[in-house]
């Protein structure tokens, strides 16, 4: 529902406890100024607001959304870097968001990756290798590692 005749004033304030309470990217900016009806100077206006008062930093979106997506969602770089992109995010600061989640990278995909495959209930292995892997590529890992894995799981099922 578009609000009638709110001012480029109160369109501020919203969009600042909007910035506020989570990081946004320029693209969720855009898209709740013009669900306000605001025209394009106005939105420009308060873009350029929102960057010069620290509301609106697209590195500190990028490095806090890569962050939480791998935490929480076990999200890999993959699909970290393919959901930045949706989101109009610049190839700079997709790489410097990637940087965030180097250290504990490895150990986050083998920890889910370990813990994934002992809860894949098929008694077909190959069907169960074929869930696994989807499940790792679905979440954004590369194939390399999930297949690296694979070998060691298999090697270690051999002895």
């Amino acid at each position: 529902m578009m609000e009638k005749g709110i001012s480029v004033e109160e369109a501020t304030k919203k969009l600042e406890y909007y910035c506020s309470y989570q990081d946004r990217c320029y693209k969720e900016v855009v898209l709740k100024l013009k669900s306000l009806g605001m025209f394009q100077t106005a939105i420009d206006h308060i873009l350029n607001h929102l960057s010069e008062h620290k509301y609106l930093d697209e590195e500190r979106f990028a490095r806090s959304f890569a962050r939480g997506k791998h935490r929480f969602k076990d999200w890999g770089r993959h699909r970290i870097e393919q959901e930045l992109k949706l989101r109009e995010i610049s190839a700079y600061n997709i790489r410097t968001a990637l940087k965030e989640i180097e250290t504990d990278y490895l150990n986050h995909f083998y920890d889910l990756a370990e813990k994934k495959w002992n809860t894949i209930q098929e008694n077909s292995p190959e069907r169960k290798k074929r869930k696994w892997i989807d499940f790792l590529m679905r979440k954004g890992y590369e194939s390399h590692l999930i297949f690296e894995f694979l070998k060691d799981l298999e090697n270690n099922s051999a002895d």
